[in-house]
């Protein structure tokens, strides 16, 4: 019985709660606030990906320029070409991504 258990538990799957960035080229404290305003975008707009990816394009825009680009989703690949020191890519909520970039 003790087998089966331990195999029940190693098979459940597990939901981070916390931002994980996956890549980033970001300095470190452009890093640190585009990561929080995905996370707040994201609690914001828990059943609208397109509003918390408009939000995080728009205050990304005011504060460090324009051309910034955001993808939130769930099960999707990309292919992009960036300016050099300006992505992130990132999970949030277990299975949600987020993908901002910037190009002019």
């Amino acid at each position: 019985m003790e087998g089966t258990e331990e195999k029940k538990e190693a098979d459940v799957k597990r939901v981070h709660t916390y931002p994980l960035i996956r890549h980033s080229d970001m300095n470190d404290e452009m890093k640190t606030e585009a990561m929080e305003l995905c996370v707040t975008a994201c609690e914001k707009f828990a059943n609208n990906n397109e509003s918390a990816a408009k939000m995080i394009k728009d205050t990304m825009d005011k504060k460090f320029g324009a051309s910034w680009h955001a993808i939130v989703g769930e099960g999707y690949g990309f292919e992009i070409t960036h300016e050099v020191k300006n992505l992130l890519y990132m999970f949030f909520g277990g299975n949600m991504a987020i993908c901002l970039w910037k190009c002019s």
